[in-house]
């Protein structure tokens, strides 16, 4: 074996426990595909149970009532989805912002103090939120002191502004979090090209806005191009814990849905149906805009 060989191999090597972790959590799991084709009911298995082919793809658009009550799920998770894809541009921003704070110190507070949520739990995230927002909590209790009301606001129960409620909620979660790989793409900024702009009498905001921000777009580009691939997958534990029988119809997003499903219902194989139709479409989305990313930019991710 010679030295090109053996060096490759071991690199092979490095990465081998990597690829056998994406093949058991990743790939294997698609073996539960097949019980959308199955009429599953516990404590069968799957072998025990009969064969019904596409039964429950059909059986998703089968009455007035379930088509409606999909178009609302597939709203509320186009809303909650598109709020974030449309404001992904947030944590560039930050990160931008975060970097010009002079004081290292501060800025390193700043960072800490807005990274750490990212690590709290959604069921912590609804703690603090209903101690805050609840008929009796602080917000309730200081409005109501003040004169400014005189019955409780139900924030928690209302169903309105839910969609922009949500997203805030996750934008104080995520965006610390989210900013630090554009304060990494900060960091590998040719500091002379920074320089050489200040000596030709260039401002802080003209620097951020010729230099600074155009080295952060390529980042920006392939985490959107990531981002519209996940659109469906918008996660379900954040609206597990705040949905309620108020909201219910606004804050249930297709993981929800699904969970819901298989759960309350019981339509383990419904779910799953559902689960692979939505893994194909962000598939075909994937491809739709690394598509267009190598047309507009000349570069794709794939």
């Amino acid at each position: 074996m010679t030295k090109k060989k053996a060096y490759s191999f071991q690199l092979f090597l490095l990465v081998l426990p990597f690829i056998v972790l994406v093949l058991l959590f990743c790939y294997y799991p698609l073996y539960g595909w097949l019980y959308a084709f199955y009429d599953y009911k516990p404590p069968k298995t799957l072998a025990q149970s009969a064969f019904v082919g596409f039964k429950w793809f059909s059986s998703l658009v089968s009455t007035d009532v379930k088509v409606k009550q999909l178009i609302q799920v597939l709203k509320n998770t186009f809303a909650m989805s598109g709020l974030t894809l449309g404001t992904s541009w947030l944590p560039m921003l930050f990160a931008v912002f975060l970097n010009e704070i002079r004081g290292v110190k501060f800025r390193k507070f700043v960072q800490t103090v807005t990274t750490l949520p990212n690590f709290v739990s959604w069921v912590m995230v609804y703690s603090i939120a209903f101690s805050l927002f609840n008929s009796t909590g602080m917000m309730n209790s200081l409005l109501m002191k003040m004169g400014v009301i005189s019955q409780p606001i139900l924030f928690l129960q209302s169903s309105s502004h839910v969609w922009f409620t949500q997203w805030l909620w996750l934008t104080w979660k995520n965006l610390g979090w989210a900013a630090i790989m554009y304060i990494a793409a900060i960091s590998s900024i040719d500091d002379e090209l920074i320089q050489a702009a200040k000596v030709d009498g260039a401002t802080r905001m003209q620097v951020i806005w010729h230099i600074t921000i155009p080295s952060l777009l390529p980042t920006y580009f392939v985490l959107l191009v990531l981002n519209v691939a996940n659109f469906l997958n918008n996660g379900m534990e954040q609206y597990y814990v705040f949905q309620n029988a108020f909201n219910k119809d606004y804050i249930q997003v297709l993981d929800l849905y699904v969970y819901n499903m298989a759960m309350g219902s019981g339509g383990y194989s419904v779910s799953v149906a559902i689960s692979m139709l939505k893994s194909l479409v962000s598939l075909v989305l994937l491809f739709i805009v690394n598509r267009a990313s190598k047309s507009i930019r000349g570069e794709s991710i794939l």
